[in-house]
């Protein structure tokens, strides 16, 4: 029985849910594996090595901080490279629950919401292109919090139980305007970048602009002040972004049977110094779940550099696996067992506040799963490391290069290449009557607006002919200076454009939001009157560079390099 009109018209305006087995799922393949490692008590299952760790942050478990060359690790920084996996539960299974719209009201009240962005200005989201398609950007938060006693056991470092958590696992999920496939990225928790000014919601407490490892950016406020970084970063708008605070996500392993992983060679993640997870493989494939599971996601000392590049792309290839292991065997159908993982997945995320109802993400897990496994790109920011070692930075060139792909909406895997274009059409508005409206956007969070861009480039346009273009007075912030306009007939005039003020045809889009033609002045762009030349010719890239060091959701073969040190 409704219990007052305006949940009726509540109830009436939403869509009717699927239950479970119209999903196809199953989950009673989950079964409870007992208490995590580290509680009190906890003995390891047979035949698999115990997670060492010696209290003070110097093993591979979720106190193990920093990626330090050589293995040196900081003191006191926490980690839980696994939680993210939690976020597979929340999004394919939680609106499954199947059991009416009060449980969903229910679900909803577990979740935790946060504002999307704690930095001012901010960027311009993506105009719609000519279909009305805009991609989806979602930034993947794993939190080190131990807010919990549950947090504290797996966790361990309980002197670090009251410091504020780190972003200690954080990518950025990106899925093309049209839904045919997914790029990831990876940026490495000890990343030196500016991180902007930002308010914590909560105690109004102003965190200054500052320059820090990207996974501090967590403590200045919340996820919020981290979204803003990576949008700062990368000129990426983000749409969403989900945090996950959850302690017993190897479940997910469990309930398919196990994520295959391979290692080219015997790995005993493990020395006289307590450095190591605990895991121990011998060379080839295995399925590993449970306590395995996490020792493979916590691993760094045992693959290649012992840093925590190699761990990341340890997590792309159990992740790739694990999507493989659910389009393929994953089957839950018990409605208990769906509600129980229901309850704890949503208890353990943290998400934006467009995102924060059961129903929308069902809506967002449907995305996802529309795009082929043969289309997940999984790639880390190109690096290097800085002088001494101590953390790494964005490698010049190839990092922008990656960030340029993501924000043409270009993906990572080079299967976006388009067959030999038609001719380009002759401009058909003659230059002094073709409406042109000139923006500046340049308000970059950090570096703040360059004063009159739109005035200069209007002029310049206004000297080359273009005596009807004009400016508005609206500041905006986007990376890439662009041309948009409305229908294929004004593609001519839009090139004309372009060409004249020395763009390169990347800039020219069609949109189906466009009520004219606009020319925003982007970050790019922050002086001259004329459009600087790039290196590459204005040339733009077609797939990641090798140094993202890509891989592909249907690879099979893939294996962990093994470091000699750990080896048996």
């Amino acid at each position: 029985m409704r219990q007052s009109s305006v949940r009726g018209d509540r109830s009436r305006r939403r869509r009717r849910q699927p239950d479970a087995q119209e999903l196809g799922w199953d989950d009673s393949l989950y079964e409870d594996k007992g208490v995590p490692p580290d509680a009190p008590g906890w003995t390891p299952p047979e035949g698999s090595a115990v997670p060492a760790d010696d209290g003070a942050g110097n093993g591979d478990g979720p106190d193990d901080g920093g990626h330090r060359k050589g293995g040196r690790p900081r003191k006191g920084k926490g980690r839980k490279v696994l939680r993210w996996t939690a976020l597979t539960v929340a999004v394919v299974i939680v609106g499954a629950a199947g059991a009416g719209y009060w449980y969903y009201e229910h679900l909803n009240a577990n979740l935790r919401k946060a504002p999307r962005s704690l930095g001012g200005g901010g960027l311009k989201k993506p105009e719609p292109n000519a279909f009305g398609q805009t991609p989806l950007n979602i930034l993947l938060l794993g939190s080190d919090g131990r807010n919990s006693k549950k947090d504290i056991e797996l966790g361990g470092a309980r002197q670090d139980a009251d410091r504020k958590p780190l972003a200690d696992v954080e990518m950025l999920l990106h899925v093309s305007a049209d839904r045919s496939n997914m790029s990831v990225i990876s940026i490495p928790r000890d990343t030196r970048v500016t991180i902007p000014q930002c308010t914590d919601p909560k105690t109004h407490e102003v965190y200054k602009q500052t320059t820090a490892a990207i996974n501090q950016s967590l403590q200045h406020g919340g996820p919020g002040c981290t979204l803003a970084t990576w949008q700062e970063l990368t000129g990426v708008y983000i749409d969403h972004f989900m945090m996950v605070d959850f302690s017993g996500v190897v479940d997910m392993a469990d309930a398919i049977g196990g994520v295959p992983v391979c290692v080219d060679g015997n790995v005993y993640s493990h020395d006289s110094k307590g450095h190591g997870s605990g895991l121990k493989l011998t060379k080839g494939t295995h399925s590993v779940q449970g306590v395995q599971a996490l020792q493979w996601l916590r691993t760094r000392y045992g693959f290649e550099d012992n840093s925590d590049i190699g761990r990341t792309k340890a997590q792309h290839m159990y992740m790739n696996s694990m999507v493989r292991q659910l389009k393929a065997n994953a089957k839950l159908t018990n409605p208990g067992e769906l509600r129980d993982l229901a309850e704890a997945a949503t208890k353990a995320l943290t998400v934006d506040d467009g995102l924060n109802t059961v129903t929308k993400l069902y809506d967002l897990g449907g995305d996802l799963n529309r795009v082929p496994t043969k289309r997940i790109t999984m790639v880390t920011m190109p690096w290097v490391y800085s002088p001494g070692g101590e953390y790494v930075l964005p490698k010049p060139g190839d990092a922008e290069q990656t960030f340029a792909l993501l924000r043409n909406d270009t993906a990572l895997d080079g299967k976006d290449r388009k067959k030999k274009p038609a001719a380009d059409p002759k401009a058909s508005t003659p230059k002094g009557q073709l409406e042109v409206v000139v923006q500046n956007g340049t308000n970059s969070t950090v570096n703040g607006p360059a004063s009159g861009r739109a005035k200069v480039v209007q002029q310049q346009l206004a000297n080359l002919g273009y005596g009807a273009a004009s400016t508005t007075s609206v500041l905006t912030s986007q990376a890439d200076t662009t041309l948009t306009y409305h229908g294929a007939d004004r593609r001519g005039d839009a090139l004309a454009v372009a060409k004249a003020l020395g763009l390169p045809k990347s800039a020219v889009r069609e949109s189906s939001s466009a009520t004219g033609m606009q020319l925003v002045v982007g970050n790019d762009w922050r002086s001259g009157a004329t459009y600087p030349k790039q290196q590459d010719g204005g040339k733009s890239a077609d797939k990641a560079p090798e140094s993202a060091d890509a891989l592909n959701g249907e690879d099979t073969k893939a294996c962990m390099k093994v470091n000699p040190q750990y080896t048996f």
